[in-house]
């Protein structure tokens, strides 16, 4: 058992985002926590049902599941890990990426927002991309409807880099009318999720995957959200990494910008209201 199979493993049973493991797994090692459990030196009635799976499972049946669809599992042992990423409370144990890996090294903006933008938002949201793919820099989202992907599209259309961090299998096209998208997204940029293929996107684990989008942009900008949305949570996540939030406004009476405007008067986001604003901002100079 070497460090791979033991990490290879652990993540296929392992719900990303857990505390608790990515703490043993980080301080450890892989390979001593794969052990431990094996031998019950943790509570063996408590995490009976992940042992039990543990017992059932190689690394060789891992990696081969993940390279039948064209992917590919990373760790901290690897060359190609985005550092960025052990920033987080909780790091993930590995990573499943698909398309080109280079994409998560370069500078890049997360742009996040409601799944239903006006379409002054879809409009701000391809701008900003479009800005800062002239720049070089990769746009980072979440693959979902609205915001997210007239933000992939915004960078594809200026022949920039984005990046997907989806919340399901890497063989599963969620949405299902992303799929074209998806296939766009891997030709240049690169999709990458902390889930296993054939796991469904559950509600859990669009909150867990809004903290791998922070961690992996070198800022965050927040373009259309109500006032509770998934989005608030990826800008308070990089505000705990203490990366840069924006928000843009809109009109006082949108819902849509609801929660925009709770980040601003919170001051927990820079007000931006141009392309050349947020590069001041970040310094994408």
């Amino acid at each position: 058992m070497n460090e791979l199979y033991a990490r290879a493993i652990l993540f296929s049973v392992i719900e990303g985002g857990q505390s608790f493991w990515s703490s043993e797994i980080s301080t450890k090692g892989a390979v001593a926590v794969y052990e431990k459990l094996l031998r019950a030196g943790y509570d063996s009635i408590k995490y009976e049902k992940l042992i039990s799976s543990l017992r059932g499972i190689n690394g060789d049946q891992v990696l081969s599941e993940i390279d039948k669809h064209q992917a590919r599992l990373i760790t901290p042992i690897d060359g190609d890990w985005p550092v960025q990423v052990n920033d987080l409370a909780a790091p993930p144990i590995a990573l499943i990426v698909k398309g080109n890996i280079s994409a998560l090294h370069q500078p890049s903006l997360a742009i996040v927002g409601t799944r239903n933008p006006t379409s002054y938002g879809a409009r701000i949201a391809g701008d900003f991309a479009a800005g800062f793919a002239d720049r070089e820099w990769a746009i980072v989202s979440g693959g979902a409807y609205g915001i997210d992907s007239y933000a992939h599209k915004g960078a594809l259309i200026a022949e920039g880099v984005t990046v997907a961090v989806i919340a399901s299998g890497i063989d599963i096209n969620y949405p299902a009318g992303n799929a074209r998208l998806f296939a766009e997204i891997c030709e240049s940029g690169v999709m990458v999720t902390e889930s296993m293929p054939g796991q469904r996107a559950l509600p859990h684990r669009f909150l867990t995957r809004n903290r791998l989008i922070a961690s992996i942009s070198k800022a965050t900008l927040v373009v259309e959200a109500a006032f509770r949305s998934g989005s608030l949570r990826t800008a308070r996540d990089a505000a705990e990494m203490f990366r840069p939030v924006m928000a843009i406004p809109g009109p006082i009476n949108s819902p849509t910008s609801e929660g925009c405007h709770r980040l601003i008067g919170e001051r927990a986001a820079e007000i931006v209201t141009s392309v050349a604003d947020a590069v001041e901002f970040v310094g994408a100079n």
